[in-house]
């Protein structure tokens, strides 16, 4: 029966103060979303922002324009993120706040030392800080005096993570200034940085304090994580005797030309870690970006060393390690008895015969990653998958994997991650995990496998379950075809992000049907991807670009094409979408260089599995800042 006119509901009549509890409970995207509907949500939602907790709006940047009216007076607000790609100095001022308790700043390219000097004049509260690629474009710089301010006005942080070149700094004069941080610092990240900046930093400590009372620089550090030049035997020794309280250790390096032997990490460097008796998370990276570098001077001996002294460690991360072979490795997985995570890369002389009797431990381990271990075969897998409570598979460039592997995979019931990139699976194997895995998991990368064909998408995606995943990752597929894309259209997954770079099979008649897609569940409209790479697909021709223009893809963040299909098409789509990040050169969906790939993927990973839950909650209330572009 329809509502006598007199009586239908006015929204203005609603209570304000349950207009209020409503809104404090969206994320910032929403609350952005509401104010732009009508006159009555825009001064609830304005309201809301002055008074609100959390600020976080991470998924794009903004200008400081579209910026300032959202970040009103507010002395209630402790916690803020921001994506900072298209903010300068001139946002400084909307940034710092006194009330400030967290900060986490990403993507500073176009600031300079003043906002390090900036926060620690005004946040003196601030307990957790993250700064991420801090004056990157050309003209930006930081002083060591910016370094001084932040260290010297925030005596109560206790996270810092500065992701800047230090090396443009003296050793000794940067290394004098940390004596003025926190003394409740916790954990430290760093960007590139000299060892012997470490080492003097630590040194001068060593020297003046007796080794009974805590130490001066860092007394309470727990977790450090460093990206060098070189790792060192004396970098190591000196962390490990001047850090009491370490429990978390995590070095990279990537060395320009081959270390000499003063400048590189021995059995002996390896003999002093852990002096304490007190860590549980190890990470020791050598990575060949710029040169192929190991480290050559560490053998079977130093793991039988290091495994003495790391029975309570509970992650281990070894990249890098030529001269280690399955004594060595082996040693180590059957010396500690609390290992859940374990992480291998460039493994050369790593073998099937480490994981051989891995039943006969007490392992329990939940994540396991093996990247360019070119003798492990599917005989390691079908061992390891006796560890039933395993969540993350990590198997990249592992090119003696087949269709066995993934049938023994295929028992896993509590998998969430799956990377298979450059394994020697086909459609077969990948049908193996439809019946118990493919519903777990949230994550799914048959990244360059050259045998798998549309097949397995059909495979996969044939609406017999119900399914997570939020990232499929199909590039370098040489017989993925529209076919396939149009297959996964029709299962109606609320997919987050879908990579098909490299793809030459790949046209117009993909974009359609992703762009056409209605998902189910949740209250999703329209296609739900956020990530879409598209890069070098040969069939991508100028038709796509009028499905990839509003109201298509309404939630797409991010975008990978190739520039040279129509430059002037990629222009006017960027203009059209201003908080759509376009990707035209090749680059990767938020490469970092100076995060260390295995530790920034794990981390990611470790953290999609935790809030899982979350994530679906949020997708369930989320509405998008379309609305406001």
């Amino acid at each position: 029966m329809a509502i006598p006119k007199s009586e239908e509901l006015n929204f203005d009549l609603l209570p304000a103060a349950i207009v209020a509890t409503i809104l404090m409970k969206l994320d910032v995207a929403s609350i952005c979303s509401i104010r732009s509907t009508c006159k009555t949500l825009y001064a609830c939602a304005s309201q809301t922002l002055c008074f609100q907790p959390n600020f976080h709006l991470t998924e794009i940047g903004v200008p400081v324009d579209v910026l300032r009216p959202l970040l009103p007076h507010n002395p209630y607000l402790k916690s803020l993120r921001i994506d900072c790609s298209k903010l300068g100095d001139s946002a400084i001022r909307h940034l710092v706040r006194p009330s400030l308790q967290e900060l986490s700043l990403q993507n500073c390219f176009d600031f300079n030392g003043k906002l390090l000097s900036a926060i620690g004049k005004c946040c003196t509260d601030l307990r957790s800080l993250y700064l991420g690629f801090i004056a990157e474009n050309s003209g930006r710089s930081v002083n060591l005096s910016d370094l001084e301010d932040l260290l010297g006005g925030c005596p109560n942080l206790e996270t810092l993570i500065l992701m800047f070149d230090f090396s443009l700094f003296l050793p000794h004069k940067c290394a004098q200034l940390w004596s003025t941080a926190s003394s409740k610092l916790c954990a430290l990240e760093l960007g590139y940085v000299y060892s012997a900046t470490i080492e003097e930093l630590l040194s001068s400590q060593l020297e003046s304090q007796p080794s009974h009372k805590q130490p001066s620089v860092f007394p309470n550090l727990q977790k450090i994580c460093l990206t060098v030049d070189y790792i060192t035997d004396a970098m190591v020794g000196k962390l490990s005797k001047g850090l009491p309280s370490l429990t978390h250790l995590e070095l990279r390096d990537a060395p320009l030309m081959e270390p000499i032997v003063t400048h590189d990490l021995s059995n002996f460097g390896i003999q002093q870690i852990n002096l304490n008796g007190k860590l549980k998370h190890l990470s020791l990276i050598r990575s060949q970006e710029f040169f192929n570098s190991y480290f050559r001077r560490v053998n079977d001996l130093g793991l039988l060393l290091l495994a003495d002294r790391c029975a309570r460690i509970e992650s281990i991360s070894l990249g890098g390690f030529c001269r280690v072979t399955d004594t060595g490795f082996k040693t180590m997985l059957h010396s500690c008895s609390n290992l859940h995570k374990l992480r291998l890369s460039c493994g050369i002389q790593l073998t099937d015969l480490v994981f051989h009797d891995i039943c006969a431990t007490s392992l329990s381990l939940t994540h396991v990653s093996l990247r360019w271990c070119s003798l492990i075969s599917n005989r390691a897998v079908t061992h390891l998958v006796a560890n039933t409570s395993l969540t993350v598979l990590e198997l990249r460039h592992c090119r003696n994997l087949g269709d066995e592997a993934l049938r023994a995979i295929g028992s896993l019931r509590k998998l969430k991650i799956l990377l298979l990139d450059g394994s020697d699976i086909s459609d077969l194997g990948v049908s193996y995990l439809k019946e118990r895995v493919v519903g777990s998991l949230a994550s799914l990368s048959l990244r360059g496998c050259k045998r798998v064909t549309d097949k397995s998408i059909s495979y996969l995606f044939d609406r017999s379950c119900k399914m997570n995943l939020q990232e499929l990752d199909l590039s370098h597929l040489p017989n993925l075809s529209d076919n396939g894309i149009l297959s996964f259209a029709k299962s109606r997954i609320p997919l987050l992000q879908l990579r098909m770079r490299n793809c030459p099979r790949i046209g117009n008649t993909s974009v359609v049907a992703l762009a056409s897609m209605q998902v189910n569940g949740n209250g999703w409209e329209g296609s739900s991807l956020r990530v879409l790479d598209l890069y070098n697909c040969g069939g991508i021709h100028f038709l796509s670009f009028s499905w990839l223009n509003k109201p298509y893809f309404p939630r797409l963040r991010w975008l990978g094409l190739c520039g040279s299909v129509n430059r002037n098409l990629v222009d006017a789509l960027a203009n059209s979408r201003p908080f759509l990040a376009i990707a035209c050169e090749g680059e990767e969906m938020a490469s970092d260089q100076w995060a260390n790939a295995d530790r920034l993927y794990m981390s990611t990973v470790d953290d999609a599995i935790e809030d899982d839950e979350d994530m679906v909650d949020n997708n369930r209330t989320r509405t998008d800042l379309h609305n406001i572009s």
